[in-house]
């Protein structure tokens, strides 16, 4: 019990889902509330603001890394997401008692798979956050460049500074116990990536090179980053069964999934296109880094990038703080407790950030080791498990192991690969 309404909480808090609706309730109340609120329209604003992310940064690069024809990878990637997406409906249908993410794990294999759901869970949070840090970092180092601080001796400077500059700003949010009006600016995110993708169209036209690169076709050696990092993109399952729960006609679920699929997949490739007609093979990890900061529209692009990760902080480490604390005793004061968690975790993240600064090596580690697992594999195998369907060979089941096989192959290459380019770039950042 005590740990379903740590997850129910921590999962829900990010989302805007019917605030009002859980406002004043007990966890034991919150669970027996079947009916919600949502509008088809507010789900689906929900849904897209999940899925649109930082994912839209590195698009450009990943599209740079594998060619034109792996756009077809893109596609192929976020059908079989939202197909797993369907199957999350699906269990909850079978099983009502399934209310969050963990539950899937639960339900199928018992407080062992809940345990297996929440770390890979976690473990995808936790390198998001600390991308976050690095994109902060090298952003405000692009409007803000050459900047140092000299500290006891110590010269700390670029993206390094601004890491630390940003926990600095989010420190304070983090200790607050009630994010819940951060959680408003967070979810400008579907506004944001419109923004986003007409401010770069703008940049291409008028203030940019133009849309001339011709790129190449295929690159096979790039293809598995390429892979990973458009998996990335598609990382918002665990919150799938808060918006279900959420819906006032749960029936339509599956079209707001849809919707919101075609929607972000659309942005998401006009957002690869369009930079990979502008620069070509010459595309950096963070396409930011490609435009030239005195521009209006790339001024825009930039600033879009520096609020939306702020705010988006806070809200997506709150199921690490949480499941932290729930594993602490129960005697601890609280309000410590969330001090120090909180500054802990924090802390950690910036050691990360500040020894792998790389962006879009770290995005596509999180795509093939974190993003697969929760957007492919653990709804897959829950499915079949809590079903029974394994039990029968139908076309459902067919296609259900393939996306199975298609998700482990990328996470063994694509997580392997991933670690050795993030080798090879701490070596050659350090050693060169």
């Amino acid at each position: 019990m005590a740990a379903r309404e740590r997850d129910g909480l921590s999962l829900r808090t990010p989302l805007l889902v019917d605030e009002k609706q859980y406002e004043g309730k007990g966890a034991s109340e919150d669970e027996n509330t079947n009916q919600g609120q949502a509008s088809f329209f507010k789900t689906c604003f929900h849904t897209i603001n999940g899925i649109t992310g930082s994912g839209i940064i590195s698009i450009p690069f990943a599209l740079a890394s594998g060619g034109w024809l792996s756009l077809t990878l893109l596609f192929m990637i976020s059908t079989a997401a939202l197909y797993s997406g369907i199957l999350i409906k699906k269990c909850m249908e079978v099983n009502s008692n399934i209310k969050v993410y963990p539950d899937l794990g639960q339900h199928a294999f018992g407080y062992k798979g809940r345990v297996m759901v929440l770390i890979a869970m976690n473990n995808e949070f936790y390198l998001v956050v600390t991308g976050y840090l690095i994109l902060e970092g090298d952003n405000m180092n692009k409007i803000i460049p050459n900047l140092q601080v000299y500290i006891a001796g110590l010269t700390i400077s670029g993206t390094q500074l601004f890491i630390i500059v940003t926990a600095l700003i989010i420190l304070p949010v983090l200790w607050l116990d009630n994010l819940i009006y951060l959680s408003y600016v967070s979810a400008t995110g579907v506004l944001a990536s419109v923004i986003f993708v007409f401010a770069l169209l703008w940049y291409g036209t008028f203030d940019g090179p133009g849309f001339n690169q011709k790129g190449i076709l295929i690159n096979w050696s790039g293809i598995p980053s390429a892979v990973s990092l458009f998996s990335f993109c598609y990382s918002t399952h665990p919150i799938f069964p808060n918006l279900y729960t959420s819906m006032r006609n749960k029936n339509q679920f599956s079209n707001v999934l849809l919707v919101s699929f075609i929607f972000c997949t659309l942005i998401y490739a006009a957002t690869a296109i369009l930079s990979y007609l502008m620069f070509g093979s010459k595309v950096v990890s963070e396409i930011t880094l490609n435009l030239s900061s005195n521009k209006v529209s790339a001024k825009v692009m930039i600033y879009i990038l520096l609020v939306s990760p702020i705010a988006k902080y806070p809200l997506t480490v709150t199921p690490i703080v949480d499941s932290i604390k729930g594993a602490l005793p129960a005697h601890y004061n609280k309000r410590i407790t969330h001090l120090v968690v909180s500054t802990s975790v924090l802390i950690s993240t910036v050691v990360v950030a500040l020894g792998v600064p790389f962006f879009a090596y770290l995005m596509s580690l999180i795509g093939a080791l974190c993003s697969v697992t929760c957007a492919l594999i653990v709804p897959c195998i829950c499915y079949l498990k809590i079903t029974d369907s394994y039990r029968e060979i139908r076309a459902e089941t067919i296609i259900i192991c393939g996306i199975i096989v298609f998700g482990v192959a990328i996470a063994i290459v694509g997580t392997y690969i991933s670690i050795l380019d993030i080798i090879q770039a701490y070596f050659l950042a350090n050693f060169a």
